[in-house]
């Protein structure tokens, strides 16, 4: 057995437990029933009415003189001796007749009305009689003295066979059709209950599915959840609660790094300034460049994340101009050439247009600091809404396409950089509704797409 239970279906569960509670009260109750009436006398289970005609059935036949008589036979015998109020008429077509025990008077002359009937059970009427009373059955049977008309009392044992019988009988005909009714109703209704039942879990559940990280303060709603739910529902709403409480902290943490992180990236970049002209030099400002990026994203991520989006529209070329502008200085210090492809008309999405020149910004320093020193790095911006990077280096191989962009992954151990600037590309796209991507690129080398929404033309 496993460890854990396997889920199971609460409808099903329910439709057959249900099914096996009602069984075991429908039968309960027939028994109950049936030993009421047989205890008030309604029905006299130990009787039967039809081992009498069977006996006299076979025993009976003719005397010398054709007259009607009975063979003495064991089965005969045994009657007699365990039923001492024993009574019977037996008539044949021609009006002889044979009886045995004290005949009742009303059964005594009904014969001949009764010639042309085969079978009938002569009874009294419910509650207005004794119920007391032997009822008589009339039963037109073939013996060896012919055709005869026999006429009883409900007298006999019954076999334990027979009983078992009418037992099955009494079940099939009373039990199963109530049974077979009530487990189709149980069946239909039981799953329109629970699926009423716990429509508010199924609502529940579709908001649980909408919750994201860049949308705090999401609970789960308690409304139409049953009683027996509702502690998991509000655990969850606590837990999300301590979530928010964490990220808010966590968030408060990297803004006033970030913040302080300014003054003495500022105060670097000034004494790098002083320092003699090199290739050491250009890695240190390299370095302080993207140090500084890293900074401003952190405040972006922190900005865009608390105002929701007070997004406006933002030109997507005016955004790779400014970019290519000011750091094409950058990249031919660090020996590339820099080049521009946009499109003369504007290329707009909605935005904020000092983060997404930050999250350029990272991407075409990312190109500078890891490609080999040479070529062309190329920035393009497409339609309908996306800007390319692309350099001509070794590319990034595809098995680790997804996962660049976690915290602190770098391709190399040794690698320079801290392993967030990715990251920080990817939370500033993704805050604006679109997503980064790195398909092949056309030199061979690498090459990142940020694809955003467009705007929608009114």
């Amino acid at each position: 057995m496993s460890k854990h239970d396997d889920p199971y279906c609460l409808r099903s569960r329910l439709s057959w437990r249900l099914l096996s509670l009602q069984a075991v009260i429908l039968v309960a109750l027939l028994a109950v029933v049936l030993t009421g009436l047989c205890a008030s006398g309604f029905v006299l289970a130990p009787r039967d009415e039809d081992r009498v005609i069977d006996v006299v059935q076979r025993a009976l036949t003719r005397d010398a003189q054709g007259g009607l008589a009975l063979r003495p036979t064991a089965e005969l015998q045994q009657l007699r001796s365990e039923t001492p109020d024993l009574w019977f008429l037996v008539r044949d077509r021609e009006g002889r007749s044979l009886t045995e025990g004290a005949v009742p008077a009303e059964f005594a002359a009904i014969g001949g009305g009764l010639d042309r009937i085969s079978q009938a059970r002569l009874g009294w009427q419910l509650f207005e009689d004794d119920p007391r009373k032997p009822a008589a059955r009339m039963k037109r049977v073939d013996t060896d003295a012919g055709n005869v008309q026999v006429i009883t009392a409900t007298q006999g044992r019954l076999t334990g066979a027979k009983a078992l019988f009418m037992t099955s009988l009494a079940f099939l005909g009373i039990a199963l059709p109530g049974l077979l009714l009530m487990g189709t109703a149980t069946f239909i209704a039981t799953p329109m209950i629970v699926r009423r039942a716990f429509g508010g879990l199924d609502i529940a559940a579709d908001e649980a599915r909408r919750i994201d990280i860049h949308q705090r303060g999401a609970r789960l709603p308690v409304e139409r959840i049953p009683l027996e739910v509702v502690p998991l529902v509000t655990a969850i709403n606590d837990a999300l609660a301590r979530l928010d409480q964490g990220y808010a902290r966590h968030k408060r943490f990297v803004a006033d790094a970030a913040h302080e992180l300014r003054t003495p990236i500022a105060i670097l970049n000034t004494r790098l300034e002083s320092l003699a002209p090199g290739p050491d030099k250009n890695r240190l400002l390299e370095d302080a460049a993207r140090l500084a990026t890293l900074a401003e994203q952190l405040l972006d991520i922190q900005r865009l994340d608390r105002c929701g989006h007070p997004f406006t529209r933002v030109n997507l070329v005016a955004v790779a101009q400014s970019v290519a502008a000011d750091l094409a200085p950058l990249a031919i210090a660090a020996g590339y050439e820099l080049a521009l492809d946009a499109p003369s008309t504007p290329v707009e999405t909605i935005g904020d247009a000092a983060a997404l020149e930050r999250a350029l910004t990272n991407l075409v320093q990312n190109a500078i600091q890891h490609g080999p020193r040479r070529g062309t790095i190329g920035i393009r911006v497409g339609r309908p809404a996306n800007i390319e990077v692309t350099d001509e280096g070794a590319g990034i191989p595809a098995d680790q396409r997804e996962q660049i962009f976690e915290p602190f992954y770098r391709l190399a151990p040794l690698d320079r950089g801290a392993g967030l600037g990715l990251n920080m590309v990817r939370e500033i796209v993704q805050l604006h509704g679109g997503h980064v991507s790195v398909p092949d690129g056309a030199e061979g080398g690498a090459c990142f797409r940020m694809t955003l929404p467009p705007v929608r033309q009114s």
